[in-house]
């Protein structure tokens, strides 16, 4: 009896579709549930490769601004000279001879080159933007006229040769003149002499 009674069961059309449906209902059940589960999308992430995400700066990067304050509230500072005795006597020689020729110049001390110079070329730039000159000239109007050097006896020692070189080289693109003053050079005379060529190129105007 119970063997007959599956067997009309199996046979019967209607109980088998009945199955095939209840299957499905159950299919449907389970996708829309793990779909309910998941986490909503993050928009920082969306289509974003991670490199190009945005990240917040360090607060305790060790140059902001707020931790150089920090940084130099807890050290102490002594004051230096600006030049040594040798330079200083440069500049003021420059300073007079100027003055005696008339000039519309000013003379300045201890330039950073990165203040007067530029290029296209960053690693150019670079490689001048630390360096210094003496001694500067320049004109009323803020052009620079030309760097005057002090070479004392010890100078060229160790690599100062190249890194004179470096700075000749790049005023010389520049156009900005380059004044060397050696210690056996007759101080007076030697930058007027230099002084009054550079003038003379600048207006044309002035006697030898």
């Amino acid at each position: 009896m119970t063997n007959d009674f599956l067997w009309t069961l199996f046979t019967d059309g209607t109980a088998v579709h009945a199955v095939v449906i209840f299957g499905v209902l159950l299919a449907i059940i389970g996708l829309t549930s793990k779909r309910g589960r998941r986490s909503p999308p993050n928009p920082q992430k969306r289509d974003w490769p991670r490199r190009m995400r945005s990240k917040s700066p360090e607060p305790d990067a060790p140059w902001d601004a707020t931790n150089q304050l920090k940084i130099v509230m807890a050290a102490d500072f002594t004051k230096r000279k600006l030049m040594s005795m040798s330079e200083a006597r440069v500049f003021r020689a420059a300073e007079t001879i100027v003055a005696s020729l008339k000039l519309n110049w000013r003379v300045m001390a201890q330039v950073s080159l990165g203040e007067i110079l530029s290029s296209g070329d960053s690693r150019a730039y670079a490689a001048i933007n630390s360096k210094r000159t003496d001694i500067l000239l320049i004109t009323s109007s803020g052009e620079p006229v030309a760097a005057i050097e002090f070479q004392g006896t010890g100078h060229h020692q160790g690599t100062a040769a190249v890194r004179d070189a470096v700075k000749k080289e790049a005023l010389r693109r520049a156009g900005i003149a380059y004044v060397e003053v050696l210690p056996d050079h007759d101080l007076e005379a030697h930058l007027r002499l230099e002084i009054g060529r550079l003038a003379r190129q600048q207006t044309g105007s002035l006697a030898a």
